[in-house]
């Protein structure tokens, strides 16, 4: 009989802010964006710190991490790497990245005996 293995995983879940809006303002400009955006920024990130995609939606990834630490280190670098690319742009036009995690950890921790657990959340908001 085989053995299962089980391994331990910090996953991110992160989609674009208003996704919806800008790819009716401008679909080719907005993916063509995103993609330099991946490029240039995303997928350095994660190989810095680890990240193996598992998933890439069209405004979306979920992305798979050996440690915790990793995983928050590379959503937090992304954002601030995400907040100066926004920098000067319009913020009609700005592309954003926000964690589906932010509102699962708020639940969690409102949730938590106090002590006992602990959730960190992270958002970049433009400056």
């Amino acid at each position: 009989m085989a053995r299962e293995q089980r391994r331990l995983a910090a996953i991110v879940a992160a989609d674009v802010v208003g996704y919806s809006r800008l790819m009716g303002r401008d679909e080719s400009g907005t993916v063509a964006r995103l993609r330099e955006h991946r490029k240039q920024r995303f997928e350095p990130v994660l190989a810095r710190h680890g990240g193996r995609l598992v998933k890439l939606t069209g405004d979306g990834a979920l992305i798979e991490f050996t440690s915790a630490v990793d995983a928050l280190s590379a959503a937090i670098e992304f954002q601030q790497t995400m907040a100066d690319a926004n920098r000067g742009q319009p913020e009609d036009t700005a592309i954003d990245l926000y964690g589906d995690a932010v509102n699962v950890a708020d639940r969690l921790e409102a949730q938590a005996p106090p002590l006992e657990s602990r959730s960190l959340a992270y958002r970049t908001t433009k400056p």
